[in-house]
């Protein structure tokens, strides 16, 4: 019988790596875990928790304003860029901190250093030159922005922008930005800097921005993005990017020249195993270098697994947490567990925000169901002294034949913090009835899920 350095060898140490290699290790394996950045990942270095502090900061400005219609006068606010970077700083430093000491204490061999592929069971550290071994080896390298748009194209001056990655750590505040792409990324920051003083340009090649989100809640961040003055060119991308002086000029194909101090492309994700060398290992990766996996996220490898973001599945860090949990149960505790993917809640945190579980509308009817479709708009009463013409959107998809709740859809203030409960019920098997039998909390906003009682309309596929 082979002998390995390691019973589990995980690659990355973002929350899925993380993850996997505490329960693995506290199932009683020997574990190393190697990651040549800090231990956090994407999401606690520079994306969910960085970004989220940032909407924090960019609500103040808003809520000034609504001050004054309840009797408070704040004066003239003045933001100041370096303190919100070094408070910050300080926070992620400490989240990387646990993280580091949660692993340790697990009983984990950290590993400070870049693995890659020699063989099946064989890691080359990069820096250091050692080779360890494995019986079992786990892929949760993550993505990473890209520059590219699809497959092949450079985005023409695109070593001149900056990503969400360098977002974070900018020394001052653009006084205008240029934000590219449609994506959930590219919205949350143009209502970030928006929200922060910035004037802000969103610039997107497709018809409206987030697709693949309910067509209610695109138009709904349509026209708030609208009411709010931020500057959105649809059907339009860039044919170049040049500095000049001071200041970027991007041309695009509409003819226009937009002159800013920044720009940003948040155009898409790229799974990170072009250094990998899995080609060495025998595992095999999808079109866009995704590493393909099975339902317990084995690769083809038999001994090589893959979870989180890197396998182009579902991008969410939850997700990739459940799908550490699940490799976990079904290597070491001898219980195959494959990942539910279904009713995964989702938010977008724009200026108000968008939470959304299950299906859409349109998705819905492609997947054959006929929809009864329940819709709810209205002024939230915080607003209704502030002069804001802010608006909130509740929408609810039932099936006709069963009334199972298909989909839960808001955008409005504190929409992620009530999708997680409707998650909950979807998973559940709620049905329309058991929401209207729910009593309501008044007066709230979550209560308009349990008091649309009447039907907007119907449609069949």
């Amino acid at each position: 019988m082979a002998q390995y350095d390691y019973d589990l060898f995980v690659i990355g140490g973002g929350s899925g790596g993380v993850r996997a290699s505490r329960m693995a290790a506290q199932a009683g394996a020997r574990v190393a875990l190697a990651e040549e950045d800090r231990l956090g990942g994407t999401c606690v270095i520079r994306g969910c928790i960085p970004k989220k502090l940032f909407v924090y900061a960019s609500h103040f400005s808003e809520d000034f304003f609504d001050a004054t219609g309840y009797g408070w006068s704040v004066g003239k606010p003045v933001f100041d860029w370096p303190t919100l970077i070094a408070n910050k700083d300080k926070e992620i430093a400490r989240l990387e901190g646990l993280y580091r000491r949660n692993v340790e204490a697990a009983g984990v061999t950290i590993i400070g250093d870049r693995a890659v592929f020699d063989d099946p069971h064989t890691l080359r550290l990069i820096n250091s030159g050692k080779t360890v071994t494995a019986k079992t080896i786990l892929i949760a390298t993550g993505n990473r922005p890209t520059r590219e748009m699809g497959t092949t194209h450079i985005v023409p001056g695109g070593d001149l922008c900056i990503t969400s990655n360098e977002a974070f750590h900018l020394e001052k505040l653009p006084r205008r930005i240029l934000i590219a792409g449609g994506g959930y990324i590219a919205l949350e920051f143009a209502h970030i800097f928006h929200g922060l003083g910035s004037e802000v340009s969103l610039v997107y090649r497709g018809e409206k921005p987030l697709r693949g989100f309910d067509e209610d809640l695109r138009d709904a961040l349509m026209e708030s993005m609208q009411r709010r003055n931020l500057n959105v060119l649809l059907g339009c991308e860039f044919t170049g990017i040049e500095k000049r002086g001071h200041c970027l000029h991007a041309e695009t194909n509409k003819g226009a020249t937009i002159e800013c101090d920044q720009v940003m492309l948040a155009i898409g994700r790229a799974p990170n195993t072009a250094m990998l060398h899995v080609e060495k290992a025998g595992v095999d990766l999808g079109k866009r270098g995704e590493v393909v996996v099975d339902k317990f996220s084995r690769t083809s490898a038999q001994n090589i697994y893959a979870i989180g973001d890197v396998t182009d599945r579902i991008q969410l860090t939850p997700v990739a947490i459940h799908e550490a949990m699940c490799f976990v149960k079904t290597v070491f505790e001898n219980n195959p567990t494959a990942p539910d993917h279904e009713h995964v809640p989702s938010a977008v945190f724009t200026t108000p925000e968008i939470a959304t579980v299950g299906m859409s509308e349109t998705k819905a009817l492609g997947l054959g169901h006929a929809v009864d479709v329940y819709k709810s708009t209205f002024k939230p009463l915080k607003h209704t002294m502030t002069g804001s013409g802010e608006r909130s959107l509740f929408k609810m998809i039932v099936d006709q034949k069963t009334q199972a709740v298909l989909g839960c859809h808001i955008f409005g203030w504190g929409a992620a913090e009530i999708i997680q409960m409707a998650a909950v019920a979807m998973r559940m098997g709620a049905r329309k009835s058991d929401f209207d039998a729910t009593i309501a909390l008044h007066p709230t906003a979550a209560e308009e899920f349990v008091t649309m009682r009447t039907k907007s309309y119907s449609k069949t596929p």
